[in-house]
């Protein structure tokens, strides 16, 4: 629909609505345009009201802390939307069951369950993002991923139809799983293990080191670019990549991180083009080379 079209229809959305949204600063690549529509929903209402009013006459993108995107510099033609506040928030549910919203930085909810003398969340502290999107990739480190925790799904279908899904009947791969495009994670629980809070907040410092010597930190990365191979290797992506592009390899300002070649970075004003070259030119390089096509991590927003 034009613009014109959304607002009329959109009307009663409007102070929570900007249109043609600047969508540059809100991912950690620092790239991108504008969004046609960019909503901030602060609760579950007036979400599916809203999903019900556009009834999927619009392509509908999920932003969360934008750790993983690379986003186009065209205008984006749909509606992004960002769970507000509602969606920020942690609970108890017993001793050692937490319930937290999907908009809560993976980081948050470690530190939450370190508080409360819960173990099995320390890997989330060296996840960037938020639940939601930890949720949908099974994000994981150092061993363990989201499945491992997860109890059950709140999420709502673009139709606006709310469903629970026990992470039982969730199909959970490397970095996957089954679930369909359409749903959006609204909470989730979580199991955890009663253990001394020192003794936790200790892993927790431990795994972040870790993170810190192998990984660029504090510049406009997003993260891992392509998943580790793991059917057809051993090896991970970051050295096959490093057997396959010269380390110096840049299309304008996109460029390979010189702590980590499986982190792209945008290194002063790279555009969308730029970076999705380097991506490509990558993937090329590693399959003339080794003969794996490797497969994708971060999110593409474009047309």
């Amino acid at each position: 629909m034009k613009i014109s079209q959304l607002k009329e229809i959109l009307k009663k959305f409007e102070t929570n609505i900007t249109y043609e949204a600047d969508l540059k600063k809100k991912n950690w690549f620092n790239i991108g345009g504008k969004a046609k529509v960019f909503y901030k929903a602060n609760n579950l209402k007036d979400l599916v009201e809203l999903l019900q009013t556009l009834n999927n006459r619009e392509k509908i993108h999920i932003i969360g802390a934008g750790s993983n995107t690379l986003i186009t510099d065209e205008i984006f033609d749909g509606v992004v939307i960002k769970l507000g506040i509602n969606f920020n928030r942690i609970s108890i549910l017993n001793s050692n069951i937490l319930i937290s919203g999907a908009a809560v930085l993976d980081k948050k909810l470690a530190d939450f369950a370190a508080d409360n003398g819960l173990g099995g969340f320390e890997f989330l502290s060296c996840i960037p993002g938020v639940i939601g999107g930890g949720i949908k990739m099974n994000a994981g480190c150092f061993g363990r991923e989201i499945k491992d925790i997860l109890i059950s799904v709140q999420a709502v279908n673009k139709s606006g139809n709310v469903l629970t899904i026990p992470g039982s009947q969730i199909d959970f791969n490397y970095r996957s799983n089954n679930l369909s495009d359409d749903i959006i994670f609204l909470s989730a629980s979580f199991k955890g293990e009663k253990q001394n809070t020192k003794k936790i907040k200790e892993k927790i410092l431990e795994l972040k080191d870790k993170k810190n010597n192998n990984q660029p930190t504090k510049i406009k990365t997003s993260g891992s670019t392509f998943k580790n191979p793991i059917k057809e290797t051993s090896r991970k992506a970051w050295e096959l990549i490093k057997e396959s592009v010269p380390a110096n390899t840049e299309f304008g300002d996109a460029c390979i991180s010189d702590k980590h070649s499986n982190f792209f970075v945008n290194k002063g004003n790279a555009s969308f083009k730029e970076m999705k070259n380097l991506i490509n030119f990558v993937q090329k390089s590693v399959f003339k080379k080794t003969g794996i096509s490797l497969e994708k991590e971060i999110k593409i927003l474009e047309n």
